[in-house]
């Protein structure tokens, strides 16, 4: 009772994570409308999207479709009491519930998870570590955001471990109009093994500690109060939903990391950037100084530096860290002065930057890639970032950077500048949906044939058809999988 009493005093200086504003009208339909599994895919999706990455050809075919999951929840059942961790783990129908769609029916999700926590990983394990925490809680920040440090909740929890604003800056992060240091991977990882450690403190049990992360300390007192019991699976009845569903997920998603190469789940190969490492900023400065100066490509700046929600470092009564390839540091500090003159005036035109605060959309255009051919497309109804990358062999963050554009919104008839390699005209209007042939295709009566649809790729195709893979619909059609039209006819295999 005295620890109950101790954390009511200290956590309003401290803060509260998700759970600071858990009686909001936002958080409460939170937990009406937001299964975690969605969030998962939601997060991963935007990730995926604002990195311009490819998210279909990672993995060869084998690796793909080959997965070990068709079995018994006994042997699910002895493999999660067999994990070595401090946290009491507990197997029941709660837990198998959320094995079944991580595992059994996680061929999505999984290899892509498992291909970014190289990324974060060690990192996480390192700070655990320097607070005496067990590693595992490293899995938390997987079922809270997926791994993506911009992820953004409906509740506005923001970040790889999900702060709220209010307790973000309790906890010591900075979040103002031009910086978030919830998006900040090392600042926020940090601030949230200091809070796991004060909840531990308080509860003396990994799996309350986890629930009030979760729901915040409040309500876990509350449930204890009213059920007479202290420990998480004894106050289950009266905990929130989510908080319900919270523990069984963290559990499910420690089994999957812990046996995935019994399922054959193998890691997305995602090329990260290696060989990075940190200058300090002493002026301010946009990512576009650095990719008109040094070259380096705005999104990879983005990448590298999440925090950072206009493309500016806004160091002018403080020095700021910025991440970059090693390979530019001498550079960087060579032509310091010069990169933070260039088109000041321009980078921080304090009438554009206001406009981005209200609309979050603001960039300087970055020059013309050597040896492309300039395209100018007209923005249509219903056209996405992303369907016009893919339409001409480029990136979204080719495209965002190209344009000075920071959010991902389009207007109809805004024109874009897209830059492609090969014969296309040096200026055109585009208006139609994509360069396309007029000439109508042939189909062979032999064949069984798909029409492409939005959004379709051949291993999305494949998987509408027993015993048809993605390699099969490209081999026997000659296709190149990254430029697929709406409405083309592929075929599938022999009637």
């Amino acid at each position: 009772m005295r620890k109950l009493i101790l954390l009511i005093i200290i956590l309003p200086s401290f803060g509260l994570l998700r759970a600071q504003n858990a009686d909001t009208s936002a958080t409460n339909e939170r937990r009406k409308t937001f299964d975690m599994v969605d969030s998962l895919e939601v997060f991963l999706k935007q990730w995926y999207y604002y990195t311009g990455r490819d998210t279909v050809c990672y993995l060869e075919d084998d690796d793909r479709h080959y997965f070990d999951t068709d079995l018994p929840d006994s042997i699910f059942k002895e493999r999660v009491e067999k994990i070595s961790t401090p946290i009491n783990v507990v197997y029941n129908a709660n837990v198998q519930k959320y094995i079944d769609k991580y595992v059994k029916r996680g061929h999505r999700l999984a290899p892509k998870l498992l291909g970014l926590s190289h990324q974060y990983f060690p990192m996480f394990e390192e700070k655990l570590d320097a607070y005496g925490i067990p590693l595992e809680l490293k899995y938390l920040a997987v079922i809270e955001s997926a791994l993506n440090p911009k992820a953004k909740s409906p509740a506005g929890a923001v970040g790889l471990w999900q702060f709220m604003y209010k307790t973000g800056l309790n906890m010591g992060l900075e979040i103002t109009s031009y910086i978030d240091e919830r998006m900040d991977p090392e600042k926020s990882t940090d601030a949230a093994c200091r809070y796991l450690k004060l909840l531990y403190t308080t509860y003396n049990d990994w799996t309350l500690a986890l629930a009030a992360y979760n729901a915040g300390p409040g309500r876990i007192n509350g449930a204890m109060k009213r059920s007479g019991k202290s420990t998480y699976w004894e106050i289950y009845p009266y905990l929130p939903e989510e908080t319900r569903n919270y523990v069984p997920g963290f559990i499910a998603m420690m089994y999957m990391f812990e046996y995935h190469q019994l399922h054959n789940f193998k890691p997305e190969k995602i090329d990260f950037y290696e060989d990075v490492d940190t200058v300090m900023v002493k002026q301010q400065l946009h990512f576009a100084q650095l990719d008109s100066v040094l070259g380096i490509p705005v999104e990879e700046s983005r990448e590298l530096n999440p925090q950072y929600k206009l493309d500016i470092v806004p160091a002018q009564t403080k020095y700021y860290p910025l991440k970059m390839q090693r390979k530019y540091i001498s550079k960087f500090m060579e032509l310091e002065d010069s990169i933070y003159h260039f088109q000041d005036s321009a980078m921080f035109n304090k009438q554009k930057i206001t406009k981005a605060i209200a609309d979050s959309k603001y960039g300087v255009p970055s020059g013309q890639p050597a040896g492309t051919n300039a395209v100018i497309y007209t923005v249509k109804s219903g056209d996405v970032l992303g369907s016009i990358a893919k339409r001409y062999g480029v990136t979204v963050a080719n495209i965002k950077s190209w344009n000075g554009l920071y959010s991902d919104r389009l207007q109809i008839g805004q024109k874009l500048k897209i830059y492609t390699r090969g014969s296309a005209p040096t200026t055109t209007t585009n208006t139609s949906s994509a360069p396309t042939s007029t000439a109508p295709q042939k189909l062979d009566p032999a064949y069984e044939y798909y029409t492409v649809q939005q959004g379709d790729t051949p291993a999305k195709i494949a998987a509408k058809y027993n015993g048809v893979s993605a390699s099969d619909i490209v081999n026997l059609n000659g296709i190149d999988p990254s430029k697929l039209r709406v409405g083309q006819k592929l075929k599938i295999r022999k009637k």
